[in-house]
């Protein structure tokens, strides 16, 4: 009597068939929890810059678009560039009704994403509330 250790060939090749269909199944929604992950840091990011705009505002009786009034490091462009290098944020003035609004009564913040995250759209919030994120083909949809 023989007795077979091992696996044949047929069997390795289903083992990597299966393998190789999981994969192509999962590696797509992987990329999307990642994008959504990264998305919330640019998001606390945002968050954690408004606020410090606000207690600008409490100092100053207005908002700033240069964020180094902040505190923050920002780079030749005016732009803060988060920790992992995911969004270059720049603060800019509100638009309300289509006009500028004065510093004094709005400030809104654009996160725009770099490297791997820019097929997940551009963040902005704004200190009268507005929360939107603009994704690459135009559509607006609030987070």
């Amino acid at each position: 009597m023989r007795i077979h250790l091992g696996f044949t060939l047929v069997e390795l090749m289903v083992v990597v068939a299966i393998v190789a269909i999981l994969s192509s199944v999962a590696l797509p929604w992987y990329g999307q929890y990642v994008q959504r992950g990264v998305r919330g840091d640019g998001i606390s990011s945002l968050q954690a810059i408004l606020d410090a705009q606000e207690r600008f505002y409490t100092d100053n009786i207005r908002y700033t678009t240069n964020l180094a009034d902040l505190g923050l490091t920002v780079n030749g462009n005016g732009f803060y560039i988060t920790p992992n290098e995911d969004y270059a944020i720049r603060a800019e003035v509100c638009t309300v009704g289509g006009n500028p609004a004065p510093l004094t009564q709005c400030v809104q913040l654009r996160a725009e994403p770099q490297g791997g995250q820019v097929a997940d759209g551009i963040l902005e919030i704004n200190s009268i509330g507005m929360q939107r994120r603009i994704l690459p083909n135009n559509t607006v949809v609030d987070w």
